[in-house]
């Protein structure tokens, strides 16, 4: 039913998309159909993602998932830092882990709790991800912001540089550890086996197909939607750091966030959790050092310098995560915990 809803949406909002796009139709009806439409082209790749998680295993799986997932974002950034929109693009990395760690994990550990009492997943994967995540946040965020204090911009600029590359040779390494070196050596017994019973909706070769023309649609929507960012500040009294840190955040992550929930209503937390923290680690040890280096080629630069409000938010979000996960146990009113923690932090961006 709901893949038919979204197949329609795509049918409708495409076309509309393109059509309101020449035509210059009233912003904020736009933006809606922007939204909308990226949103449901998100689910045709959240659906050719399960579908390769299906065929290639969880691991393998939830890092293509996170991987398609992001690329929106990484887009819909791309096309903001050109616009000059730098304070949009790091609000929204900021919003994406804390979309990804408190809004994802915590809606997965929720609707996943409600069908099962208790869920589990490999805990030496949720160690591995937590000193990750410790790294990306707290090293590699934390330190540009402390030093800005005392350096020039030209230095800042530097520092990020530097950050940004030591980050993304970190991030392979780890892949290599992870899905070569190390693969299968700390999997929960039975982890690995297929499941005779699941088929994939797609065979390979069509998921990749749907994934490819998928990515571009959502390129094209999201540079018109970039341009609607300034209208609708003004018009709803949104501020750049409010429609980074929520609006783009959720529509830009809508694919891992029905393919994690959907993971955990069928019981896989293996996949759930590594769509969710996977996703969260690839936006801070790649996507975001990818975007300093890509921004250096635009007439205004992004320094890896977050506000104090997005870092006190994300480390937060980071240790909450740790602490609720490192058992590779889950319960609903843990995702509880986790979403109340997103609505709080959600409602003090917005009043910010």
């Amino acid at each position: 039913m709901m893949n038919k809803i979204f197949t329609g949406l795509v049918l409708v909002g495409l076309p509309l998309s393109v059509v309101g796009n020449l035509l210059h139709w009233n912003q904020l009806l736009m933006f809606i159909i922007y939204c909308v439409t990226i949103v449901a082209l998100s689910s045709f790749m959240g659906r050719a993602t399960e579908s390769l998680a299906i065929i290639s295993g969880p691991r393998i799986g939830g890092l293509l998932n996170a991987t398609f997932g992001n690329a929106v974002e990484l887009i819909i950034s791309i096309f903001s830092l050109k616009a000059g929109l730098v304070g949009v693009v790091l609000a929204s990395l900021t919003g994406s882990v804390l979309g990804n760690l408190l809004l994802v994990g915590g809606l997965s550990f929720f609707i996943g709790g409600l069908k099962y009492k208790r869920q589990s997943f490999n805990a030496h994967d949720g160690r591995h991800n937590s000193v990750l995540l410790v790294f990306a946040v707290i090293v590699a965020f934390v330190i540009p912001e402390v030093f800005s204090t005392t350096m020039p911009d030209q230095d800042i600029l530097n520092l990020s540089i530097g950050i940004s590359i030591i980050m993304i040779i970190l991030y392979l390494a780890a892949l290599l550890f992870k899905l070569v070196t190390h693969r299968g050596a700390y999997n929960a017994p039975g982890e690995e086996e297929v499941h005779e019973d699941e088929t994939p909706e797609w065979t390979k070769g069509r998921a990749m197909t749907v994934l490819g023309v998928a990515t571009l649609a959502v390129a094209y929507v999201s540079e018109a939607l970039v341009h609607t960012f300034h209208y609708i500040g003004e018009t709803l009294g949104w501020t750049e750091l409010f429609i980074g840190v929520i609006v783009v955040a959720i529509v830009g992550n809508a694919a891992e966030h029905a393919s994690a929930i959907l993971m955990a209503y069928k019981n896989k937390m293996s996949i759930a959790v590594e769509i969710a923290v996977g996703s969260t680690l690839q936006v801070a040890m790649f996507v975001a050092p990818v975007l300093v280096l890509i921004s250096l080629f635009f007439p205004i630069q992004m320094p890896l310098v977050f506000t104090w409000p997005e870092l006190v938010s994300m480390i937060t979000a980071v240790f909450l995560t740790i602490s609720i996960s490192n058992d590779g146990d889950t319960n609903w009113f843990e995702g509880a915990t986790l979403l109340a923690a997103y609505l709080i932090m959600g409602i003090g961006f917005y009043l910010l």
